[in-house]
């Protein structure tokens, strides 16, 4: 995966995180706070904004430094890890069915495994 990849798609997630979030801050909020699943819903965004920060920072570098290699996978790690991490709590504040929770901590382990690639990828430096 190219750096233009991995900005393009730091851009994509912002866009989304900062959708998602003005949603469920003003759109579903009664819903999510009738359920009790505002503080799901925010642990969800929060840690998808987080891993788009990470993307940005981590497309930055390898622009800068493409000879470094790793940064493609720790960048697909925490996509993926966002995708079932968020969104099984997402799927969880939308649909109420707790049983999406059994999937949250996979992703969990792709966010996490991440971090561990980038740490190998950068020793190097």
């Amino acid at each position: 995966m190219s750096a233009r990849l991995i900005l393009q798609l730091a851009a994509v997630l912002g866009a989304l995180t900062v959708a998602i979030g003005a949603f469920g801050a003003h759109g579903l909020r009664p819903m999510l706070e009738a359920s009790g699943r505002a503080e799901t819903f925010e642990t969800a965004v929060r840690y998808q904004f987080y891993h788009t920060l990470a993307l940005l920072a981590l497309g930055v570098l390898a622009a800068v430094r493409p000879d470094v290699r790793g940064l493609d996978t720790a960048a697909l790690l925490w996509a993926a890890g966002v995708v079932i991490f968020s969104g099984s709590l997402y799927a969880i504040c939308f649909t109420g069915i707790t049983k999406f929770g059994a999937v949250a901590p996979l992703g969990g382990l792709l966010l996490i495994a991440g971090w561990v690639r980038l740490l190998f990828a950068v020793s190097k430096l």
